[in-house]
């Protein structure tokens, strides 16, 4: 039984580990925030890859909060996560990019955005990374 509980433990830590590096504050909020990356970058670990893997097949976790409740927690405002609020901004930016806007074209009249919140948003983002 002991042994059991150690590899719970250190599953749990991986998964703390994990969370932080991802400025996430529970697992749901790592599969929202694995939507954003690409799988090269998301791959970092066994937490990112399942998140990455649940995120892109559309499944919802109903099994984690048997686990752990951190692990299945809904988001409260008061604790939100920096991947969480800055989620928005971040999709606006990689759908502009898709639509053609690049590190280039980052004039206030093409997308509405000054320079200054597109280079916040870029060193943020690198940060992530």
């Amino acid at each position: 039984m002991a042994a059991g509980k150690c590899r719970k433990n250190i599953i749990l830590a991986q998964l703390a580990r994990t969370l932080t590096e991802w400025h996430c504050n529970s697992f749901t909020d790592l599969i929202d925030e694995m939507g954003l990356w690409d799988w090269n970058i998301a791959h970092k670990d066994f937490w990112s890859q399942l998140a990455k893997s649940l995120d892109s097949q559309k499944v919802s976790v109903t099994w984690a909060e048997k686990m752990d409740k951190k692990i299945a927690s809904v988001l409260v405002p008061e604790k939100m996560s920096w991947a969480t609020a800055t989620r928005s901004i971040r999709k606006c930016k990689t759908r502009t990019e898709k639509i053609g806007g690049s590190r280039v074209d980052t004039e206030p009249t093409a997308w509405g955005l000054n320079v200054q919140v597109w280079n916040l948003l870029r060193t943020g983002e690198e940060a992530m990374k």
